[in-house]
């Protein structure tokens, strides 16, 4: 449990940093307000310091990455040994054996593991260029350019990702430089699970023999922790199969435990055609991986000496001692137990809530929850949301905000939240809350 060693925030030395970010930074990446940010300065577990010397409990696994806490030591001897080893490569000309044990490994825990064939692997260095690469995949595969995806999806922002992204605000600035290749459906929630009209829109838009993959998240992180109904990953396999549409599942948000198994489609039994993976896939490297099966990955044309798909930093030697690290641990036995008694805790925790005024639904599944707020009109409250987050940042807890009308409190907590931390944490946001502007 956190004690009180908060006074303000953000305190003078953060202060000072974010005058200074703010002359040299780009002013739309870094939110600047009276309350925000704080500058972190290192952290253990779930716990977080800033420059003034601040605690936090960080409920967000610093966008979803440190599942297994901050400062894991199996993470930390990893990136150690490798560094000192060597610290860069040239990963699609004169690869480490890193990148070979880490491409049979991801080959294993998804497609090997599913009894679906081998995987093959095309790595990258963000979320969006796991992506990137499906698309390009689907594409060389089926030679269809058109792509079905979904209303509140988030899939990065490149100009690929972004163009298949269900939110307008990312990519209406720049809609002159983009190619619209993408048809949006409505994504279905347990609120209004009707399918029906989602598989006639399918089955409209395949019909049509321009279309060659649908993309999606099994559950949605940003778009506000949305949990379709179960009949919805099952319905897209079988119009895929039926159409020769290849499925897509992006679980860069929804992998390794987030959402209890090892990927949120074991939840229905849903093998994908390629799945896009990366945050916790290393536990704290910028490291991403897009997996398909080997029939579809080979529509790729055998390299010549000057790859169609790569960068400077592909393979990256310390990122793949950090994946391998990390996946060797999320295939133990004992973590899967661990992440079923972290979900049941959780799941218990924060059903507490319901009923609070305001608060229109509780969702989610393991260590991925959603909190809506909507008053009893039914609008959506952006601004209250956001001065939760930033009430629940003086504190000493770091929440994150989601949905389409930013009307979310997100929460994505890392494993080593004990549940004292939990209850404490979840009691200040009960607080805050129940006490009414």
């Amino acid at each position: 449990m956190l004690p009180e060693l908060i006074t303000a925030i953000p305190g003078p030395l953060s202060q000072e940093w974010a005058i200074r970010l703010r002359a040299h930074e780009s002013r739309n990446v870094t939110y600047v307000s009276s309350r925000f940010p704080v500058f972190w300065d290192r952290a253990e577990g779930a716990n977080v310091w800033d420059v003034d010397g601040n605690r936090f409990l960080d409920l967000t696994s610093g966008f979803g990455v440190a599942m297994a806490g901050f400062g894991a030591e199996h993470l930390i001897a990893a990136y150690q040994e490798q560094a000192a080893r060597l610290y860069h490569g040239m990963g699609d000309v004169h690869p480490t054996r890193l990148k070979v044990e880490l491409c049979e490994l991801l080959s294993r825990i998804t497609f090997e593991r599913w009894l679906s064939g081998t995987g093959k692997v095309i790595l990258g260095n963000a979320g969006f260029e796991a992506v990137e690469a499906a698309l390009k995949t689907a594409y060389l595969y089926t030679g269809k350019s058109e792509v079905i995806a979904f209303q509140g999806g988030y899939h990065g922002l490149g100009y690929g990702a972004v163009t298949v992204t269900g939110r307008r605000e990312f990519r209406s600035p720049f809609q002159a430089q983009l190619k619209e290749f993408a048809h949006f459906l409505p994504y279905p929630s347990r609120k209004n699970d009707s399918l029906e009209d989602l598989e006639k829109s399918i089955r409209l838009l395949a019909g049509t023999g321009r279309v060659g993959a649908v993309l999606v998240e099994p559950i949605q992180g940003r778009g506000g922790d949305v949990v379709p109904p179960d009949g919805f990953l099952p319905l897209l396999r079988r119009l895929c199969n039926e159409s020769g549409l290849l499925l897509i599942l992006d679980e860069i948000y929804t992998g390794f435990y987030r959402t209890g198994p090892l990927f949120a489609c074991e939840h229905v039994s849903v093998v994908p055609d390629l799945i896009c993976l990366g945050k916790a896939m290393s536990g704290s490297f910028p490291i991403s991986a897009c997996v398909g099966k080997a029939e579809i990955m080979d529509a790729w044309p055998e390299s010549t000496g000057e790859a169609l798909h790569t960068s400077t930093f592909l393979g990256h030697p310390v990122g793949c001692a950090l994946a391998l690290a990390s996946l060797r641990e999320w295939i133990k036995a004992e973590t899967l137990k661990n992440v079923a008694e972290a979900a049941a805790m959780w799941k218990e925790e924060i059903a507490m809530m319901a009923g609070i005024q305001d608060v229109e639904e509780i969702r989610g599944r393991g260590l991925l929850w959603g909190i809506e707020l909507r008053d009893s009109f039914g609008h959506a409250l952006p601004a209250r949301t956001g001065r939760i987050i930033e009430e629940a940042l003086a504190c000493g807890i770091v929440l994150l905000g989601g949905g389409v009308e930013n009307n979310v409190l997100s929460l994505s907590p890392n494993l080593s939240v004990t549940r004292g931390e939990a209850c404490w944490s979840l009691g200040v946001v009960r607080d805050l809350l129940q006490a009414r502007a």
